[in-house]
Formats: structure tokens, sequence, C-alpha cells
């Protein structure tokens, strides 16, 4: 496989001073060697395998991990090891979530990497195997992503929390599950209708990704801890207004990114026609000129740079960047002034507002 590029960013500031990521970089790492180990004693045929699913739990934001060993600490946990495995449980749903995403959209590269149904169709090409190298390629990730999503349920079984909280644990996580798997439908769903419903990708952003990014994981680390009730609902006024601010960045860096830093070539949102709000509000200011020329690119798999560029010219033009740009920074200071208004320890209040305003501008 090839090696994975350095990730550069890592949001966390201090949320990390007592080590916690790299504790959860430790145990997501032996646990999949672990079950790697296991797939080996199969076969050795499954080398492959187990050779992409470490490579694609090695590096990444931890976003969901840090998220959620903030909520264990606003609720006062005691005993790490609880929160260390919930939050790696995390990072390996959201992997099982990334390559299956990248299936459905046709990526090519993830992190500056082959995606995973790409490196296995380029394999079955190079070893001259019998039928169709794409759907190979496409087997072959669904099959990762699904070891990823069973070992992610696996290790939150480990967590050794009070009795009393694994019901509350349970149910965060079975509901994140749950609605990470809706937003992903009707994602598909507003791709392939035709026309722009605002209403609609608002709801996909929050619950394909923002909710899942955020809120959920501060809840189950809060869960895990025993957090009280009146800190679980600040983290729901928080985790809300901050995740679709990160999903409406992550939409301007899916068009005006640096590839060195995102790891994905730039405009590959528009080559793939994604109606984020980005592009709704594009469409909806555009003038006759704007508007023939975002429906004749959008969703052009071929898109030179040149027509990227003209595209994002459209999407400064229309004001559309601009009014996206001012969202995220509403969302963040909602989210901001949410966590501040006392049910949270101090400290975490803090190092809550400082996460967030690292994600609302991060570059990658």
């Amino acid at each position: 496989m090839t090696a994975l590029p350095d990730q550069g960013y890592r949001p966390v500031s201090r949320a990390d001073a007592d080590g916690s990521l790299a504790m959860v970089e430790d145990r997501l790492e032996d646990f999949v060697a672990q079950r790697c180990q296991v797939l080996l004693d199969v076969s050795p045929d499954l080398a492959p395998v187990t050779e992409m699913v470490r490579h694609l739990a090695h590096g990444g934001k931890r976003l969901r991990a840090s998220f959620c060993l903030w909520g264990w600490r606003g609720g006062g946990g005691d005993g790490q090891d609880a929160a260390i495995d919930g939050a790696a449980a995390l990072e390996l749903f959201h992997l099982a979530a990334l390559v299956h995403d990248d299936v459905m959209d046709h990526s090519a590269t993830r992190r500056g990497s082959s995606t995973a149904h790409e490196a296995f169709a380029a394999r079955h090409r190079d070893e001259i195997l019998d039928g169709d190298a794409a759907d190979f390629g496409t087997g072959a990730a669904l099959l990762i992503g699904d070891l990823c999503l069973t070992w992610s349920d696996e290790l939150l079984s480990h967590a050794v929390v009070d009795p009393s909280r694994r019901t509350a644990v349970r149910g965060v996580y079975d509901l994140m599950r749950s609605q990470v798997m809706a937003g992903q439908y009707l994602d598909m769903l507003e791709q392939a209708r035709p026309g722009t419903r605002p209403h609609e990708s608002r709801l996909v952003l929050r619950y394909k990704s923002a909710k899942y990014t955020v809120e959920h994981p501060l809840l189950l680390g809060g869960a895990l801890s025993g957090a009280s009730a009146d800190v679980l609902d600040a983290y729901r006024r928080f985790g809300v207004p901050v995740g679709e601010a990160f999903q409406l960045r992550d939409d301007v860096l899916g068009v005006f990114g640096d590839p060195a830093r995102t790891g994905k070539p730039v405009g590959d949102d528009l080559r793939e026609g994604k109606k984020t709000l980005l592009v709704l509000a594009a469409l909806e200011r555009a003038d006759v000129v704007q508007r023939r020329l975002l429906q004749r690119h959008l969703g052009d798999p071929g898109l030179t740079d040149r027509a990227v560029a003209e595209l994002q010219d459209v999407l400064v033009d229309t004001g559309a960047l601009a009014d996206v740009e001012r969202q995220i920074t509403q969302l963040t200071e909602q989210g901001v002034e949410a966590i501040g208004a006392g049910a949270v320890p101090k400290s975490v209040a803090t190092g809550l507002a400082e996460l967030a305003l690292s994600i609302a501008g991060r570059t990658a």
C-alpha cells in the first residue's frame, strides 16, 4: 500500500494535554492488529484486506475521538479506559462510513491515497483476475466497511462502565448509527432528484455528518461518564450548530481546498455535482449566464481545472461563498455561547470552544 502522507492538521490544541488521543491511537492500533490476525488465521489471501484496514486506521483528524473525550471529561468521568474504548470505537465507525461513502461518491482518493475500492480494482487488474475489476473493488470496499462497522460495535462492547450506564451508552451509539444511515440515503436521494431543495439539503448536512461528528461523540462521552441531564443538554445545544459549521467548512474545502492539505483533487465536489448549501446558494443568486455555467458543468466527471476555476468565480461573485462563511461564523458562535452558559465545567467549556473555532477555520 502507498504510505499515508502526513496529515498535518490535528485540531486538538490543548485538548490532548493529558495524552488521551495518543492512548486512543494505541488502542485502535492494537485492536485492529488483533482482529486482522483473526483474518490472517483464516487465509493468507486476506493480507491485502488487513493491510488496507490498518492503512485506513492510521492518521486522520480524530475529531470524533476528541469530542468523545471532552464529553467524558465534562461529565466528571473517572477511569479513563471506557472513554478510550468509546473514542476508538467512534473512529472505527467513521472509517466504515468513509469507505462506503467513497464507493457511493465514486471517489478516487482519500487523504492523498487511493480509496479502498480503487485500490482493490487496481489489484484485480494487476493480478489479471477474472471478472470486472470495478465490481471486485466495490465488493472488497463494502466488506472492509462492514468489517470496520462490526469491529466498532465489538470495541464499544469492551468499554467497562457502570452497568447503570450501559443502556444510555448503547442508546446514543445506536441512534447515531441509524441517523447516519438515514442521512446517507437522503443524500443519495437528493443527488438523484431533479431541481434543488435547500431544506432537504440542510437535513442531509445535519444527519449525514453534523450530528455524528460533534453531538453524538459528546453525548457518548457524557453517557460513559454518567454526565448530568444539564450537561448533556449543553452538549446538544453546542453539538448541532458546531457540527453544521464543520460540514459547511467541509463543503467549502471540497471546492476551494488545497489538494496538498485535503488529500482530494480541487473541485471534486463539483465533479460529483453535490448539491451542497454552497452550490444551492449560488444557484439561487445566479444570473442567467452564471446559472447556465453551473448547470452545464456541475456533475461533469471530466471537469477541467479551467472549468473548476470558472465555477469558483461564480460561487464567489454570487455571494454564495460569503454567505456560507457567515453561516459558519454564526453557527460556531452559537455553539460557543451554548457551551459557556454554565452547566459544563469551565475548563471543558473552554476546550470545546477552542476546538469549535479550530474546526470552523480549518484548511484540511
